[in-house]
């Protein structure tokens, strides 16, 4: 497929109406789903469709599941109201996914569990005619990790909304919004007994939602300027005109920081943030608010342990990507910084889909299967 029609798929996926999941082709009848468990613990889900199954398979890595959830659990199957493991059996596909063995960060993780999904799919029902890896957010980055370091078991990669072009990037824009939301509402946590950006206290994961949730959003609307003003500085995005955006952005990001970042430092080795020497700018006193922000040093450690998180941008088999251009939570820019590392060869190629919309995988199920049948017309 030459540059001018893949150039023009992007601009179907970015500007037409995608066809919904009730519109797609109904080619086989879905069977019951097999649970099991992979070599590393965690879970296994298959199912192959009990009529019309064409041969292929679609492995499923999932998104970011927060370490505070206590179970190994089979995430973000619904998508919009279409049961993920149906839609792809109904298609055709036999369809796997795996819980990973952990969550939290589990990129490198995931990424071993998805090769023995594979494994663990070979072994019970046979090697399938082609196998293609899909995955969302934090599975965007597995999925991508799994076409360039094992492109072998794979026919071509369909990855959405994932960080892929530069882990440190997503790991500093969580943590600048934390250091720029304590410079404007240092009403919520920067009190005595409450921690750091790079050290949250237990009391406060325990009540986020609860206590902390409700707090923010209150001070959110009572101060509309200043939390507009944060964003801007932020560089996050949100639909002027639309608070609810600014505040699920805010919320949003936050969670990250709050739920994830002490589990982020057990897993790296060290405190991977850093902004000692980061100038931020476009507030209204940008020399008061440098002078203001919380400072802190990224671990040595943990800077070396994120270099296995980096993308290389080899690639020998088609990577597919999706992604919203106003992505609150992984910022677009990904998508452009993969395109700078992309080094395809042999059948390799990278085609980024964009869809210009507000939300992080914010997607209707027929964009999403207008990219997987992208992804299907590349081998």
């Amino acid at each position: 497929m030459g540059g001018r029609q893949l150039l023009l798929l992007s601009v179907v996926i970015c500007l037409a109406p995608a066809p919904s999941a009730a519109q797609a082709p109904n080619l086989a009848v879905p069977g019951a789903c097999e649970v099991g468990e992979l070599p590393s613990g965690a879970r296994s889900l298959i199912c192959v469709p009990a009529l019309g199954w064409n041969g292929d398979l679609v492995v499923y890595a999932h998104g970011y599941v927060p370490p505070t959830v206590p179970d190994l659990v089979f995430a973000h199957l619904d998508l919009n109201g279409v049961y993920l493991p149906d839609l792809i059996q109904s298609l055709g596909f036999a369809f796997a996914t795996t819980t990973y063995r952990k969550n939290g960060l589990a990129f490198l993780e995931g990424t071993e569990d998805m090769v023995e999904l594979v494994g663990a799919f070979r072994a019970a029902k046979g090697v399938p005619r082609r196998t293609f890896a899909a995955g969302v957010s934090e599975g965007g980055l597995v999925v991508t990790f799994l076409a360039e370091r094992v492109p072998e078991l794979f026919t071509a990669a369909y990855a959405t909304c994932g960080p892929i072009g530069n882990f440190r990037l997503q790991i500093n824009y969580i943590g600048d919004f934390r250091v720029l939301f304590d410079y404007y509402f240092p009403e919520v946590f920067r009190l005595p007994g409450l921690g750091t950006p790079i050290d949250i206290p237990q009391a406060v994961i325990d009540t986020w939602e609860t206590v902390y949730v409700p707090s923010i959003t209150g001070l959110l609307l009572a101060n509309p300027a200043r939390a507009v003003e944060l964003l801007r500085v932020a560089r996050a995005p949100f639909v002027p005109g639309d608070f609810s955006t600014v505040v699920n952005t805010t919320i949003g990001l936050l969670s990250y920081n709050v739920l994830g970042t002490n589990d982020a430092k057990a897993s790296l080795g060290g405190n991977p943030y850093g902004n000692l020497f980061r100038w931020y700018s476009g507030s209204s006193n940008d020399l008061a608010l440098n002078r203001g922000v919380q400072r802190f040093a990224a671990d040595p450690t943990a800077l070396a342990a994120m270099q296995a998180y980096e993308t290389d941008g080899r690639l020998t088999i088609p990577l597919v990507t999706l992604h919203t251009t106003k992505d609150e939570v992984v910022p677009y820019v990904h998508e452009l910084l993969y395109a700078l590392k992309a080094r395809p060869s042999g059948r390799g190629r990278f085609v980024p889909l964009p869809v210009v919309r507000y939300g992080h995988c914010n997607f209707t199920p027929g964009e999403v299967l207008a990219g997987f049948f992208v992804t299907l017309a590349l081998p």
